[in-house]
C-alpha cells in the first residue's frame, strides 16, 4: 500500500468583492481548495495562503489586519489598486504584513506564480514548526551536538542524581536545567533557580535557608529560603562557583542529611529536593587554587552535562535567530522579517563569543533597526561575509572588532564580574555597560 499524498491547496479570501469575487471560481479550476472569510471573523478557515483585498475600508481598519494575519500563521497576499498602492504609508504596511501583493486588474497567470511562491513558503515554514514542535523540550537545534544532547537529559531526567552542568555564559545552562526538571518525575513540583554570583554575601545564607524572626537585624519576620521553596522540586544552584567556602560547607551538609536549618532556628527542616549546580568556571581549578571544596564538587558532580559554545554548532544559528525573530515580533506586535542570505552567511561567520545570549540580542536589535523587508547583517551589527585573501576591513571595522575582543577577553578574565573588567580596562561600569550593549553582547 502507497500513502496517499495530500496535494490540496488550500485558500482564504478576505472580504471578496467584484473582481476578487468574479475571480473564485477560476482558482478553483485552477487547484486552489478557496474558502471565504470577512475580516472581523474570530475563527478563519485553515489555509496554506491568504488572500486579503484591500480597499478603504479596510486600510482604514489596520489593526484589524494585522490581527487576523497574526491569527493565521501563512503567508498572506495583498490585492490592491495602483492608485491604492500609492497611498502614503500603505507600501510599507504592505512591506511589513504581507508576502508579497497584486494589483489590479487581475492576471490569472500572474497571480498564479505569485500563490504558487507564497504556497512554498508556507510549506517551508509549516515543516519548520513541525520539527520544533516536535522536540521535547525548548533545546533546538538540529547538529549532532544537539541530538546528543537531548538524548542525554533524556536519560539523566528519569534519575534523582545530582546535576553538573558546565559551559560558558551564554550556551543555556538554566534551560539545560529545566527541561531536566520538566521531563522528570518533579515535573508536578516547582523549579526554582538561585543565582548564587548576584546575592550579596552577607545574605545568601538567609536566601538559601530561610531565617526565623528576629535572627538579625532587620529580619522582622520569618523567611522561607530556596530550599523549602522548592521542596517536591528542583532547585537550580546557578554560578555555583560564586559560593562563599563558609556557605559551601552548608550545603555539602545539607546535601548528605537532606534537611535542612533556618538561620536562628534550632529545628532541621527535612526537604525533598533534587540539586541542580551550574557553572562556566573550571571546578578542578577552582580547587587546586582554594576557591572551591573538593568534597563538594564530588557531592555535585554526579552526572555531567556539557553545554557547547554556539561557535561549534553554527549550522544551528539560523533555526535559533528564526525562533528569536518568532519569539521577539509577537512581543513588540509586528510580523516577523526574514534574514536576507547576506545576513545568514555573516551569523555563520561570526564567532559568537557571548553564544546564544548574544545572538538573541542581535536578533532584538536587527528587528529594530530593520528598514526593508529583509534584516541584513548591517542591522545586526555584522559585516557581511568577504572572501578570504587582501584586506577587506576598514580601519573602524578593525577598531570595532578589537574592542569587542577586548570586552569578552576582560568578562572571561574576570568571570563575568562586569565591575572588575570594567576596572581591568580602566574605564567605569557605565560605559563598559554601554560598550556591551553596542556590541550585542549582553
Amino acid at each position: 500500500m502507497f500513502d496517499v499524498v495530500d496535494t490540496t491547496r488550500l485558500l482564504l479570501v478576505v472580504d471578496p468583492e467584484g473582481d476578487c469575487a468574479q475571480l473564485l471560481p477560476k482558482l478553483g479550476l485552477a487547484g486552489w481548495k478557496v474558502a471565504t472569510c470577512a475580516l472581523d471573523s474570530l475563527s478563519p478557515p485553515p489555509s496554506d495562503v491568504g488572500l486579503m483585498c484591500l480597499g478603504y475600508q479596510q486600510l482604514q481598519r489596520p489593526e484589524a489586519v494585522k490581527e487576523l494575519i497574526r491569527r493565521s500563521s501563512t503567508e498572506w497576499i495583498a490585492v490592491l489598486s495602483q492608485d491604492m498602492l500609492r497611498t502614503p504609508g500603505v507600501s510599507n504596511f504592505i512591506s511589513e504584513w504581507f508576502f508579497d501583493f497584486h494589483t489590479l486588474p487581475f492576471d490569472v497567470e500572474r497571480l498564479q506564480i505569485t500563490l504558487g511562491r507564497a504556497f512554498g513558503m508556507a510549506r517551508l515554514r509549516q515543516h519548520d514548526r513541525e520539527f520544533e514542535g516536535a522536540l521535547d523540550c525548548e533545546l533546538l537545534g538540529r547538529s549532532k551536538a544537539m541530538e546528543d544532547l537531548r538524548r542525554l537529559i533524556c536519560k539523566l531526567a528519569s534519575t534523582d542524581s545530582t546535576v553538573l552542568i558546565h559551559g560558558e555564559s551564554g550556551t543555556g545552562k538554566e534551560l539545560v536545567a529545566r527541561t531536566l526538571h520538566r521531563q522528570s518525575r518533579r515535573r508536578g513540583g516547582p523549579f526554582v533557580a538561585v543565582n548564587c554570583g548576584a546575592i550579596p554575601e552577607q545574605l545568601i545564607q538567609s536566601e538559601l535557608f530561610g531565617h526565623e524572626k528576629g535572627a538579625f537585624t532587620g529580619a522582622h519576620q520569618r523567611k522561607i529560603g530556596r530550599f523549602e521553596l522548592a521542596n517536591g522540586g528542583t532547585l537550580l544552584l546557578d554560578e555555583v562557583a560564586d559560593l562563599p567556602l563558609d556557605l559551601q560547607a552548608n550545603l555539602l551538609r545539607v546535601l548528605q542529611e537532606r534537611q535542612i536549618e533556618r538561620v536562628g532556628g534550632t529545628q532541621p527542616i527535612p526537604i525533598d529536593v533534587r540539586v541542580l549546580a551550574a557553572t562556566h568556571v573550571d571546578l578542578e581549578k577552582a580547587i587546586e587554587a582554594g576557591r572551591f571544596r573538593e568534597d563538594l564538587y564530588y557531592r555535585l558532580n554526579v552526572l555531567q552535562v556539557e553545554t557547547l559554545p554556539l561557535r561549534e554548532r553554527i549550522e544551528d544559528v539560523p533555526l535559533l535567530a528564526d525562533s528569536f525573530l518568532e519569539q521577539f515580533s509577537q512581543e513588540v506586535g509586528r510580523r516577523p522579517r526574514r534574514f536576507s542570505e547576506s545576513a545568514v552567511a555573516a551569523m555563520k561567520a561570526h564567532s559568537w563569543p557571548g553564544n546564544v545570549r548574544e545572538l538573541a540580542n542581535r536578533v532584538r536589535r536587527g528587528l529594530a533597526l530593520a528598514e526593508g523587508r529583509q534584516i541584513e547583517a548591517a542591522d545586526l551589527g555584522l559585516s557581511p561575509r568577504k572572501p578570504k585573501g587582501g584586506m577587506h576591513q576598514t580601519l573602524e571595522e578593525y577598531k570595532l572588532h578589537a574592542e569587542r575582543q577586548a570586552l569578552c577577553e576582560a568578562l572571561a578574565e574576570c568571570a563575568d564580574n562586569c565591575s572588575q573588567a570594567a576596572r581591568l580596562l580602566g574605564i567605569s561600569r557605565p560605559t563598559f555597560y554601554r560598550l556591551l550593549s553596542k556590541h550585542g553582547i549582553r
